[in-house]
């Protein structure tokens, strides 16, 4: 009989032998009645910071039944199990075969893409996978480039790709949705090539390095299934069959000015085809702006964020890189509360350059599988809304979030000399609003220019980011440093349209066409997107 075990404290240094033997004695078992043991769930605890230890739920498998009642552990009751928590059961709708010879075109190579494509493929239906940029190492040469050159394809970047946004940033797979797709997503990570310790972190992460051959893993997966894959293929318009009481999808038609004629089309496009977004609402697709969130990204030594978390534990091998989440609520006349938070934590990354259109420039960030680098970067942002926009002077229309990070970046790019530098400014000069003319050390390429960031962005973003700063350092002491550089800007935090779909995952305006993932507004990382990639091909598959 298996059990879950929740609230297991376990040291840093504890083995787990060690554990197994306390579990018998706190449960009042013998050694020899626990068949298994493994960990199923590992957060770390550093609120004090001389006693960081795991919390760890345990997956015990027993020789007996426990009798009713069942013990108490640490406050919490032990749980029996009907089937292991280490081996999440795949998903029921795709376990069977389709019926039928419908063929689903699918825009985009991100994780709502690549999810959606290997569900139906695997149920036997016909798919194509059209990805407007290039594979994942071809891509990897075009950011080097950016990064070495300031030289910027606007095809092939940060944000084009096989692979979305999130292959070339962290790969962190934490979320905060409760979905039963959610274990598949991570198993199926580990299927190709991932290690099985995402399946446990409470913080899960891949690293940029590891990415790149899980999804050439998945791109091979794709092929044998009969995928028809292609790349640097972009789908500028839909077309559209309309009968006077429907319009229904027939396909899309090429940026070459081919057509492809297809029964359902997954929009997966990822939050920077802008270019998409503005044909779509052209055709009538309907779609509404939502609040998204705009600032800038700090850079720390790493050494700084690890003394500050984990104390004189910096350092300890199983504690890694450090990261953090901090959030601030600044009084606002217009939301009563307005947030600032960090974004994208990147332990021991670097920061890149992440603009998508010539003209404009904004950054983002990225680490490795082992976090190694002498520093730490994340998004300090603040919230944006629709009314927001209005009232400082940018048009009315579902794509006015859209107007508004054109014109940050394009504000960016000018402030950096008209290229695809960063404008920076020390942390600590930020904070105390005047500029010393000098930046910390950074890592920064193609390169970092020092700027005054307060003449850069409007007052009424400028404000709040000051305020949240403030309130990070009270909450992670020696936040604000001289040694931290902030640099601009950060925009693509999430998509600011939501394109509106009913629950049958259809666009309202159009059957046949299944918006999905963080460009279509639905999700906000590489986990929450695969889901709802995975949730556009559940209903095709229901709707035969």
């Amino acid at each position: 009989m298996r059990y879950a075990v929740a609230n297991v404290r376990v040291g840093l240094d504890e083995d787990e032998s060690a554990v197994r033997q306390r579990l018998a004695a706190e449960l009042g078992l013998d050694a020899q009645d626990i068949l298994a043991c493994h960990c199923a769930r590992r957060a770390i605890d550093a609120r004090k910071r001389a006693r960081i230890h795991f919390v760890c739920t345990y997956e015990i498998e027993l020789a007996k039944t426990l009798p009713e009642p069942l013990p108490v552990h640490a406050g919490q009751p032990v749980r029996p199990l009907s089937r292991s928590l280490l081996a999440p059961p795949r998903p029921g709708i795709f376990q069977s075969q389709a019926t039928g010879q419908k063929h689903v075109i699918i825009i985009g190579a991100g994780p709502a893409g690549l999810f959606a494509a290997m569900a139906l493929a695997e149920c036997g239906m016909r798919v194509t996978l059209l990805e407007r940029g290039k594979p994942v190492e071809a891509r990897m040469r075009d950011i080097g480039r950016l990064r070495s050159r300031g030289e910027l394809n606007p095809e092939s970047n940060i944000c084009f790709g096989e692979g979305g946004a999130g292959t070339y940033t962290d790969g962190k797979l934490y979320t905060r949705i409760k979905h039963p797709f959610l274990r598949w997503v991570l198993a199926s990570f580990v299927r190709f090539g991932a290690r099985p310790d995402i399946l446990i972190d409470a913080h899960p992460h891949l690293g940029t390095d590891k990415l790149v051959r899980i999804v050439r893993n998945m791109r091979a997966h794709l092929l044998k299934l009969g995928v028809d894959y292609r790349f640097e293929t972009r789908a500028d318009e839909l077309l559209i069959h309309d009968t006077g009481d429907e319009r229904q999808v027939a396909g899309v038609r090429l940026a070459c000015g081919d057509e492809i004629r297809g029964d359902a089309v997954v929009l997966a496009t990822g939050h920077s085809a802008r270019d998409t977004l503005m044909r779509l609402h052209e055709q009538g697709i309907a779609m509404q702006a939502k609040n998204f969130a705009v600032g800038l990204r700090a850079e720390h030594p790493q050494s700084l964020i690890d003394r500050a978390q984990f104390g004189p534990l910096a350092g300890h091998p199983k504690l890694g890189a450090a990261e953090y989440t901090l959030t601030h609520q600044v009084a606002d006349p217009h939301l009563g509360r307005r947030g600032v938070y960090s974004f994208c934590m990147c332990p021991g990354g670097l920061i890149v350059p992440s603009p998508t259109e010539p003209g404009y420039m904004a950054v983002n960030g990225m680490s490795n599988a082992k976090r190694a680098g002498r520093w730490a970067n994340s998004g300090v942002v603040v919230q944006i809304t629709p009314d927001d926009i209005a009232r400082h002077g940018i048009e009315t229309s579902p794509l006015m979030g859209v107007s508004f990070q054109r014109q940050l970046e394009a504000a960016t790019f000018a402030a950096a000399g008209g290229r695809y530098a960063a404008p920076a400014m020390r942390l600590s000069d930020f904070v105390a609003g005047w500029a010393s003319g000098t930046l910390a050390p950074t890592r920064f390429k193609p390169q970092a220019v020092t700027t005054d960031l307060h003449a850069l962005l409007p007052d009424w973003l400028g404000r709040p980011l000051v305020e949240g700063l403030k309130g990070f350092d009270r909450k992670l002491r020696g936040y604000i440093s001289e040694e931290a550089n902030l640099l601009a800007s950060e925009t693509r935090t999430s998509s600011p349209v939501r394109i509106e779909r009913g629950r049958d995952m259809q666009s309202v305006s159009i059957r046949g066409l299944y918006p999905a993932g963080e460009g279509a507004g639905y999700a906000g990382g590489i986990v929450s997107a695969a889901v709802d990639g995975l949730k556009a091909a559940e209903a095709i598959l229901r709707d035969g």
